[in-house]
């Protein structure tokens, strides 16, 4: 067996404060601030106290939070080792560090740090280890490098290759986790779970042997694909109620499979597919031995994808609404700067060998839209880009039904379009980020008032005091008028002042300072105010440290990284280009263009790409299925936690 070393050096600084031992509950705690305020997870802090049931806290209930490690703050710890011609390095994540925070202070791509840390989801917890350039940590590493290190002894450690116990089976080695295992092999974690039953609850314990390969009737999905995170505890999730079909779950022959959850019964899956029972046996003969969290279940064949016509050139149309034909110019200024970036994008892959044949289409107006379709050739045409109206997309899509060619829809975002398998909506809509905030708020509510502040029309706001008033049980929710009207409760059994909740509903940017410094306000009178954010606005990052005392949560899209490599690159070639920084429809031209392109290959299997999380100069695109047989949609958009 051949064996690779590689030597571990480690440099750790400690400054020798220990970890509290115990906690306890006061007004306003709830597991996860509590185990977030200890650096552990609430799994950990739920194991370390069984009496605490469903998560319910009693006020003046003692805790454990003893943590084995040093809590995060009061530690930094480097590591390195050799990766090619490349020295590595890890640092251990403080409070208030994020993905975004990162990128910006070591001056990484995050395409580069995803690279360093495939399961870097999973890592973003204060106190997990983030691998980065060495030269990078010693160069950007400002007070994290500040104490001088204790040295560890060096260690030379063994990495065997994979230990295969017999056909389809797998010991578990040292270093594993379940990423790297479905990595490996090829498999989704649901999937992985499936096949070890207990699995997940018992965690991976080495030298034990689990199962690994599929049988021949099941899929063969790709790998799983991390979600971002953003801060010391930053999961990011579309927020809205998905489907659990996405394109991780379309198998190599073309069938869509689906991951059962909690509560779910045979009857509740057919009537969500469609389908008999008998179809569903037939296809999952396992479910004979009764249904469990957990199963991947084998639904229906899909619609063929699309498949290129001929030549290793992709054929790509891009329709904008230029409005020559008309004289109409009220889009053209949008639709000129959309094109800059787009040709930006072009340029690019060209150079990086892609063989592209481009077509600009002037879309006009919605009123004259269909002449445009006459310039288009559905035969040999392998992606359409745009166009920018909902009702211009139903027109391509009906003109181009036969052919199945990927639509890619740069605005229209609209339940109507959900039905359609070869459209690709680019724009996350303003309930996934509403639905994202009703998580939020759910997971930090303690019996709080809480204040919603709208914008103009209050549809946001209407929509999140109905999601709250929904999970949440007697909730007080009330949407002011400015934020004047936000104001602290007062306590019925000790008349003091009592924390609120607020949340903003508007981008405005008046609206959002007013809210701010009225948080910060309220936040300096009495602990416990929290606070959350629909939308990011420039005051966010004028004021962190005194917003953090109220654990702001906001949502974030389309902000460049400006210290990344990949970013100074597009941004330096483009004042090369045009003389100037891209305003804000040249970056989306940009983002759209590039992702899909990427995405793209010879043989036009743009489709089998679309479980890929990408990030390109300011938007983040994380796609999934709307239902089975459904269009592709952006979920994709970064939260940002302030933490004090």
């Amino acid at each position: 067996m051949i064996k690779r070393f590689f030597i571990l050096s480690s440099l750790c600084m400690v400054l020798g404060v220990s970890a509290q031992k115990s906690h306890t509950v006061v007004k306003g705690d709830t597991p996860y601030n509590i185990a977030k305020k200890y650096g552990l997870t609430v799994d950990e802090l739920l194991k370390l106290n069984p009496s605490v049931k469903d998560g319910k806290l009693a006020i003046g209930e003692i805790l454990t939070v003893k943590n084995d490690k040093a809590t995060a703050s009061s530690r930094t710890a480097v590591q390195t080792k050799s990766s090619g011609n490349a020295q590595l390095g890890k640092i251990v994540l403080q409070p208030k560090q994020t993905i975004y925070g990162i990128t910006k202070q070591y001056r990484i791509a995050e395409t580069d740090l995803r690279k360093l840390n495939p399961d870097l989801d999973s890592h973003m917890k204060i106190g997990d280890e983030i691998t980065l350039p060495l030269e990078s940590i010693k160069k950007y590493g400002g007070n994290q490098q500040a104490v001088a290190p204790t040295v560890k002894p060096v260690q030379t450690i063994a990495e065997t290759p994979a230990v295969t116990a017999s056909e389809g089976e797998y010991i578990i080695q040292q270093k594993d986790n379940y990423y790297r295992i479905s990595k490996q092999f090829d498999i989704t974690k649901e999937e992985l779970f499936a096949l070890n039953p207990g699995l997940e609850e018992k965690g991976l314990k080495p030298g034990e042997k689990i199962s690994v390969k599929k049988s021949n009737n099941e899929s063969n999905s790709g790998t799983a694909v991390s979600e971002e995170t953003v801060n010391s505890k930053t999961k990011v999730d579309s927020g809205n109620e998905r489907s659990s079909v996405s394109v991780n779950d379309v198998a190599a022959d073309d069938y869509v499979t689906y991951t059962v959850q909690q509560g779910d019964t045979v009857f509740s899956i057919v009537n969500k597919f469609g389908i008999s029972i008998d179809e569903l046996i037939a296809l999952n003969p396992e479910l004979s031995k009764g249904l469990k969290a957990g199963m991947v279940l084998k639904i229906k064949k899909m619609d063929p994808a699309y498949v290129k016509k001929n030549g290793d050139a992709l054929s790509v149309v891009v329709m904008l609404p230029f409005g020559y034909s008309t004289g109409e110019t009220q889009y053209r200024t949008m639709a000129m700067d959309f094109l800059t970036g787009a040709k930006l994008a072009i340029e690019r892959n060209a150079r990086n060998g892609q063989k592209l044949d481009v077509k600009i289409v002037d879309s006009g107006n919605e009123a004259s839209f269909r002449n445009s379709l006459t310039q288009i050739n559905p035969n040999n045409t392998d992606l359409i880009i745009g166009p920018f109206f909902k009702s211009n997309v139903v027109d391509v899509l009906d003109f181009t039904k036969n052919q199945k060619i990927p639509i890619v829809a740069p605005f229209a975002n609209s339940p109507e379009l959900y039905n359609y398998s070869n459209l690709i909506i680019v724009e996350t809509n303003d309930q996934t980020y509403a639905d994202k905030i009703v998580e939020e708020v759910k997971a930090a509510y303690s019996d709080q008032k809480i204040y919603i502040l709208p914008d103009a029309k209050k549809e946001n706001a209407n929509y999140i005091k109905a999601g709250l008033e929904k999970v949440l049980k007697n909730p007080n929710v009330t949407i002011v008028n400015s934020a004047a009207d936000i104001q602290l409760d007062q306590n019925m059994m000790t008349g003091q002042s009592a924390p609120v909740i607020a949340i903003l509903a508007s981008d405005n940017d008046a609206i959002g300072e007013a809210f701010a410094n009225k948080v910060i306000a309220l936040s300096k009178e009495v602990q416990g105010v929290k606070a959350f954010s629909m939308n990011y606005v420039p005051v966010f990052e004028k004021k962190v440290d005194d917003l953090s005392q109220a654990n702001l949560v906001y949502l974030m899209d389309r902000k460049i990284n400006t210290e990344g490599n990949f970013e100074k690159e597009i941004l330096a070639a483009y004042k090369s280009k045009y003389c100037k920084t891209p305003p804000r429809y040249a970056i989306i031209g940009f983002d759209v263009v590039n992702d899909m392109l990427t995405r793209e290959n010879k043989k036009g299997e743009i489709f089998k790409q679309m479980n890929k999380v990408q990030t390109q100069l300011a938007t983040k695109f994380e796609f999934v299925k709307s239902k089975a047989n459904g269009a592709y949609v952006n979920t994709g958009y970064r939260v940002i936690r302030l933490v004090p």
